[in-house]
């Protein structure tokens, strides 16, 4: 099982905190057809051993996540159909102040939006409720060895834990023990010990959410049971004081006072706030979009970016797995496809396939008469690229080094293999399989 966590703990560590999107997501009828399409390729696909050597795992999930990346720029660019400019003239939004609030548009373009541009002042951001414990010694035991136990209650459910302390347990030990407990309980809540200047040790305990409902006393409060032990352990760590209070952030739109749960909501199912910080008094930052130029200049860097991202990837691996080659080759042939076109309109082409953007070129080409020739050309690019994401999302492993055992019998052979998937969504983790 080394391997399945040696893979598992990579995924998480390099993008788990990526935030997901709404191109993430799929109708059944997308979904059946990825399936027909994955038993299509499977059907003819050999046997093959993976070769479990330096970076397989990494490089198969490198390609699946560079794929996913592209694969969503391009449905973001593919919402207008309404024209050929439009799949790059998505509408951006921005702030005057984005240290205090940044904006995202994420509206749709074909609808008229009541509001163009508003101001937003700060005034509070919203806050997660935080319960501090007593700092003890570390390195000394304040409860005595036995068991105890306590309720944490949240404005739904009741839930009661106990802990046992053992005769060569620590403050700090059975600081950690209660951390894991409750943080592993997945109850909303997140704990750690933290240190201060002295050496002291505490229990920090904090509400994953922010904001709190004009009903509710708390998002979450910690009593001990009943017996005398109990009532002793949890006033001796003093995980039952509040230290910081559950508050709402509170702005002001247009001059109009708002509140909010959390730090980051949308306005007219529009525009996706986020709050950093707080406003000057009386200087609001102005939310608006960006011209159309610079929304057309930002798309098509976005678009470039993925691409030359997955050709870095390629190029990551290189030395350890070989086959990674034709993953270069099959994406930077699409830059090369269209090299003359993109090179005339500022989207210069490298000997290596990598993109770099002349923005003065590309403002003028999108700005004068023929903008609908070049524009046509980046649409080609944005299609093809995409067909070259899908195919290697479909199947990563084929860019990874392997030994290929027997090629089925195209006259005998009709079985479906569909286990083959199953190589990079979970069993080429374990060797054994």
């Amino acid at each position: 099982m080394a391997a399945i966590d040696t893979a598992y703990h990579y995924y998480l560590s390099t993008y788990a905190n990526q935030s997901a999107s709404r191109y993430d997501s799929h109708k059944k009828s997308e979904l059946r057809n990825i399936y027909n399409t994955i038993v299509k390729i499977n059907k003819d696909a050999p046997l093959y051993k993976i070769k479990h050597s330096g970076d397989v795992q990494k490089f198969a999930i490198d390609i699946k996540e560079s794929t996913r990346v592209i694969k969503n720029v391009v449905a973001s660019l593919s919402d207008a159909e309404e024209g050929i400019g439009n799949a790059f003239q998505k509408k951006i939004a921005v702030s005057s102040q984005e240290d205090v609030v940044s904006a995202d548009y994420i509206g749709n373009n074909k609808e008229t939006d009541e509001m163009e541009s508003f101001l937003v002042e700060v005034k509070e951001l919203a806050s997660s409720q935080i319960n501090l414990g007593n700092f003890l010694d570390k390195n000394h035991l304040t409860l005595k060895p036995g068991s105890y136990s306590f309720d944490l209650e949240n404005s739904t459910s009741t839930f009661e834990f106990q802990f046992t302390i053992h005769t060569d347990d620590t403050n700090y030990s059975t600081q950690n023990k209660l951390a894991n407990l409750i943080t592993n309980a997945d109850i909303g809540l997140k704990a750690s010990v933290t240190e201060d200047d002295n050496g002291l040790s505490a229990l920090q305990i904090e509400s994953v959410s922010t904001g709190i409902a004009p009903d509710e006393p708390f998002l979450f409060s910690i009593y001990p049971q009943g017996t005398r032990d109990s009532i002793s352990a949890v006033e001796a760590l003093g995980i039952d004081h509040v230290s910081q209070e559950a508050r709402n952030a509170r702005f002001l739109l247009n001059g109009e006072e708002r509140s909010s749960y959390a730090n980051t909501f949308t306005i007219n199912h529009a525009f996706e706030l986020k709050l950093h910080g707080i406003s000057e008094e009386g200087n609001p930052a102005v939310i608006g979009f960006k011209t159309n130029a610079d929304a057309m200049a930002e798309n098509i860097q976005t678009l470039v970016d993925s691409y030359n991202s997955i050709l870095h990837t390629a190029s990551k691996y290189s030395d350890s797995q070989h086959q990674s080659v034709k993953l270069y080759r099959d994406m930077s042939s699409t830059a090369f496809a269209f090299q003359n076109s993109l090179e005339s309109m500022g989207l210069l082409v490298d000997d290596k396939g990598e993109i770099t953007i002349d923005k003065a070129l590309l403002t003028e080409s999108v700005s004068e008469d023929n903008a609908e020739e070049h524009l046509s050309v980046l649409n080609d690019f944005k299609n093809l690229l995409n067909t070259k994401a899908n195919n290697a999302s479909l199947d990563p492993m084929k860019y990874v080094d392997k030994i290929v055992v027997t090629y089925k019998n195209p006259v005998k052979d009709h079985l479906v293999t569909p286990y083959i998937t199953s190589i990079y969504s979970g069993m080429m983790m374990d060797r054994y399989c």
